[in-house]
């Protein structure tokens, strides 16, 4: 077991998800510190990148309400890889991203 475990952080309510859909949106360095902060949402592979970053690298819901949006998240939701911790929470709080998920294989 790890000795410190990062909270895991889930969105209050999914109508909260607001975030961009279009263009480019460059993280924050606490959420992104990788030097590649900035997404082209216009483009497949960087979109499920920013989505996947911001789920697993989130501090507070905020920063979900944010940068990610409920439609996107519900199509990228079965090809986005989290980790089974954080991808459990998220489906035990908001079923109906489990069903969307049960539709296809998760990458």
């Amino acid at each position: 077991m790890r000795r410190y475990a990062k909270p895991l952080v889930v969105a209050d309510d999914l109508t909260l998800l607001r975030g961009e859909t279009t263009g480019v949106v460059i993280l924050p360095r606490y959420l992104d510190w990788s030097g590649a902060a900035e997404y082209d949402l216009d483009s497949p592979g960087r979109i499920v990148d920013l989505y996947r970053t911001v789920l697993i690298e989130a501090t507070k819901p905020a920063d979900l309400h944010e940068f990610l949006d409920q439609a996107t998240l519900a199509r990228l939701w079965p090809s986005l890889w989290l980790p089974p911790d954080l991808r459990r929470t998220w489906e035990l709080r908001f079923p109906e991203l489990r069903r969307t998920g049960s539709k296809a294989t998760a990458a």
